[in-house]
């Protein structure tokens, strides 16, 4: 298959390239990495030094494309039926990129920090940096959500803004909930029932256990 993606399905960055997949109906071989396999690792390392998925492999084109948000504009610009998740009109182009960086920054990323320090070794937690992580979430609510345009974040499209928002949002949501941003939480609900969306949670669910915001 022309197409490979190395991911993990509980991978939040990874379900961004995978809801850009489903929504443009893009057949590819799926490859489930595990980073604590030697072997495994190695194996990814060959293909991607950083070993930080997702990594979209694009064997037709002799391609090797990292990094979530990377990808998607790549099958963007190379998928016709991926056309649509990237604007083509320039501003609104901006636009999407604009509000795909907020997200991942300011809500992904600092989620990402508040599940590392809860891994951490007990007597090891750092429970005011912490607060500032959420702090730095709620002002990421705060930014964006003004500016969702419509039932999607540009309007009437899915692009790639909303491919970032799910994952970013859904698992924030744990750590910082979203009843105080109801158009939010509105938000994520409609991304939840997107067939793709519901599609990369189904896939998803099997691997929650391991997710240690959700149990407690």
């Amino acid at each position: 298959m022309a197409l490979t993606l190395y991911y993990h399905p509980l991978s939040s960055f990874c379900w961004k390239v995978l809801i850009a997949l489903y929504e443009a109906g893009l057949p590819f071989e799926p490859r489930q990495v595990n980073l604590g396999d030697p072997a495994d690792r190695a194996a990814f390392e060959a293909v991607w030094p950083l070993a930080k998925f997702p990594v979209l492999r694009d064997d037709t084109r002799g391609k090797t494309v990292p990094e979530s948000s990377i990808i998607i504009e790549y099958l963007a610009r190379t998928e016709p039926s991926a056309r649509s998740l990237m604007p083509s009109d320039p501003d609104l182009a901006l636009r999407t990129r604009l509000l795909d960086r907020l997200i991942d920054a300011y809500i992904h990323v600092p989620f990402q920090q508040v599940v590392a320090e809860r891994m951490r070794p007990e007597g090891q937690h750092d429970p005011f940096g912490v607060e500032q992580l959420r702090g730095r979430i709620r002002s990421g609510y705060r930014l964006i959500a003004p500016m969702i345009a419509g039932p999607w974040g540009m309007g009437e499209t899915f692009t790639l803004a909303d491919c970032a928002a799910l994952p970013a949002l859904f698992y924030a949501d744990y750590a910082v909930p979203l009843t105080d941003w109801p158009e939010l939480a509105a938000y994520l609900d409609r991304l939840k029932a997107r067939p793709s969306v519901a599609r990369v949670l189904g896939e998803a669910e099997p691997f929650f256990q391991y997710f240690p915001l959700r149990n407690g």
